[in-house]
């Protein structure tokens, strides 16, 4: 409200002084019209944000395993190719040379048989030791330890080994005092599941040092193999190859014959192959009598 003179006048005349009078605000600038058309002209719309990729996820770095958490490692991703097999180990990291093993005698031989690594059977496994006279007329053997073996402690246990006895019974022969009988593959191979399974033939060709000096500790006249992972792996033959291909004649082995004939589990299946066993038995009692007679019997 604007006061006249008047009113002024009264209010100096009542004591009420000074009057203070607002300011005025000082008229607006004019503006250029180019200014001025910017002002009111619309706001052009916000550019459209140009799409980026997304930035490469980088990990933290782990927590202090004090805190609970374990710490990542940088291990590489598998490769999609097989690594090399490492090779096999030489005779020194296996632990016993061929030359110790063929200087051994009973007691060296069953200790160098319990501390072998020389193929991967060994590793938590009880191997099966060779039974029979220090000094014997037969040398038998079978292909590899069986789960019954294994639970026994002895080469051909069970149903097959009471087959055997019967065999050897048919030609005067007794295990306790004739044959010595062992299994060329000393550990039991076990397939996938943990059943039985037949050996390889680099398991084979480890534990055959061990059975070569049985053979010499015996003095066996004649080697009977039962089966053919036995026949092969002692003629030098593929494990695979059927028993057909040796039986029937009269082998060479360390200067002494080798006869083969099938194996008593294998009877017990077919029972009608008897007939063929008692013809190996008899060939194979020939063959050591004719040793003896020449004198080759050590």
């Amino acid at each position: 409200m604007s006061l006249s003179e008047r009113d002024e006048v009264f209010l100096a005349e009542m004591g009420i002084a000074p009057i203070w009078r607002a300011r005025h605000a000082p008229p607006e600038e004019a503006q250029p019209e180019e200014v001025q058309a910017e002002a009111e002209a619309p706001a052009a719309p916000a550019p459209e944000p140009v799409s980026k990729p997304a930035p490469a996820f980088v990990p933290p770095p782990p927590r202090d395993p004090a805190w609970g958490e374990v710490p990542m490692t940088a291990a590489p991703a598998p490769s999609a190719w097989a690594p090399t097999p490492p090779p096999a180990p030489s005779e020194e990291e296996q632990g016993d040379s061929l030359e110790a093993i063929a200087a051994m005698d009973w007691d060296e031989l069953r200790a160098a048989i319990a501390r072998c690594t020389r193929c991967g059977d060994c590793a938590g496994r009880k191997p099966v030791y060779g039974a029979g006279p220090a000094k014997a007329r037969w040398f038998v053997a079978a292909g590899a330890t069986s789960a019954a073996d294994e639970a026994v402690g002895a080469p051909l246990a069970g149903e097959a080994g009471k087959l055997l006895d019967n065999m050897l019974g048919a030609v005067g022969l007794t295990r306790k005092e004739d044959v010595y009988v062992t299994s060329l593959v000393k550990c039991r191979p076990l397939s996938a599941n943990g059943g039985d399974r037949a050996p390889t033939s680099e398991e084979a060709a480890a534990c055959r040092p061990f059975l070569e000096r049985e053979l010499h500790l015996s003095g066996a006249g004649l080697v009977l193999t039962l089966g053919q992972i036995a026949a092969n792996g002692l003629l030098g033959k593929p494990l695979q190859e059927p028993l057909a291909g040796s039986r029937g004649a009269i082998h060479a082995f360390r200067d002494l014959p080798l006869v083969a004939t099938l194996h008593p589990g294998e009877l017990l299946r077919r029972g009608g192959d008897k007939a063929l066993a008692w013809t190996d038995l008899c060939r194979a009692r020939a063959a050591a009598t004719r040793a003896s007679d020449a004198g080759r019997v050590r």
